[in-house]
């Protein structure tokens, strides 16, 4: 398999994050949710091309039997975050209908493709497996429909590439063997139990927990997802608890806006702060002044954690096939960012009489992408098999 091109994306509704893996290179991305119309009337043209950094001055077209509207070019990513008629997702957004996941998706495919092959205009991308991923409900309803408008040849078009000669472009045809849909929560349990080479059991003791029972809590951008496992399967879901960090990134937005006469150009720039650490919780609003905006995130932090246990305790206690769970389980980067707020919490949660003893995993905020990548190579494995076994049945 070391000379498949494998390619895992995690669509969330704060960041796509992916991992491609070439000949066994591997490379990952994150790229924030966040769509805009280009407008060539209001780009600002740079000075100097050496100012642009690619990856926040992605301006992609799409052509795709999976888009509607094929005639639109859109900022993606960073460069969208940035513009005043961004378009970020709405809470249980629906993922196969909207075109939105098709242009974010095949525009971080692509920009990979550029970057292994920087010296092209004109590229051909294979991938051999593509790995994504949907929430329960959705994966059961639409993971036939969503594999089909995955399939298949998509061009992407990048315009105003920084470094290149005008017209700026670069066009890049996606080719898409085939396609693994994953459901989320239950891929960050592969994520977590299997390894990344040789795809075998890694940690013995979750996958032992899972004979009594575990439960993921994956908090995202908009919702909270949980899944259980047991005898190491998903046995049970609740998808889509309208509950994510980004009300609280938003109130923090306004109170520093209001306070501080600092505005952050998206909610992404502020969560990259707040994963650098309390060190870095301040803004200069004018040149060589700092405010601290702790007093603003902490308590947000604190909220969103007390309701993150509240969430847990409740799927906990409504659920027959997960009862006596033996372990809890937090996934997804804001748990990652909360871990402090959550494990205090949880210590007034067992005064209460309720204990709920949360595990934080290593790369909590990557284990669904990670957990995909397994997959994709695994539905290679399998294939391999199949044809060997065709093969040698023709033979004989």
């Amino acid at each position: 398999m070391d000379n498949k091109h494998f390619l895992a994306v995690d669509i969330g509704n704060s960041w796509y994050k992916a991992i491609a893996s070439d000949a066994a290179l591997v490379n990952e991305y994150q790229i924030p949710n966040a769509l805009a119309l280009f407008d060539e009337e209001y780009y600002e043209k740079p000075y100097d091309d050496e100012d642009i950094n690619f990856e926040e001055n992605l301006i992609i077209e799409i052509k795709s039997h999976a888009i509607v509207d094929k005639r639109e070019i859109y900022y993606i990513g960073k460069s969208a975050a940035k513009q005043r008629d961004v378009s970020l997702t709405a809470i249980n957004n629906q993922k196969v209908d909207e075109d939105r996941t098709y242009i974010l998706l095949f525009g971080l495919a692509a920009y990979h493709a550029v970057l292994v092959n920087q010296e092209e205009t004109e590229i051909n991308y294979h991938i051999d497996q593509l790995a994504a991923s949907l929430p329960t409900t959705q994966y059961k309803e639409k993971k036939d429909l969503f594999k089909q408008r995955l399939m298949g040849t998509h061009t992407v078009i990048f315009h105003k590439v920084p470094g290149m000669l005008e017209p700026k472009e670069v066009t890049v045809k996606l080719h898409v063997h085939d396609v693994v849909i994953g459901v989320e929560g239950a891929c960050a349990y592969l994520g977590l139990t299997r390894d990344q080479d040789t795809l075998g059991i890694k940690d013995d003791s979750i996958v032992k927990d899972s004979l009594k029972g575990v439960i993921i809590g994956d908090l995202g951008g908009d919702t909270v997802d949980f899944v259980g496992i047991k005898n190491n399967k998903p046995v049970a879901s609740v998808e889509g608890e309208p509950f994510g960090i980004n009300q609280f990134l938003d109130h923090i937005i306004q109170k520093v806006s209001k306070n501080e006469f600092y505005r952050f150009d998206s909610r992404s720039e502020l969560e990259e702060k707040l994963a650098k650490g309390q060190s870095e919780w301040y803004v200069e609003p004018f040149a060589g002044v700092k405010k601290d905006i702790s007093k603003y995130i902490i308590p947000q932090l604190r909220a969103m954690a007390i309701k993150y246990l509240e969430y847990f305790d409740r799927v906990r206690s409504s659920s027959t096939e997960i009862k006596g769970a033996a372990r809890y389980i937090a996934v997804g980067g804001a748990a990652k960012l909360a871990k402090k707020q959550i494990q205090q919490a949880s210590v007034k949660w067992a005064e209460r009489g309720r204990p709920i003893q949360l595990f934080f995993p290593e790369d909590m905020e990557k284990l669904n992408v990670l957990g995909l990548m397994i997959l994709a190579k695994m539905n290679q494995l399998k294939k391999d098999q199949v044809s060997t076994i065709d093969y040698e049945t023709v033979k004989v």
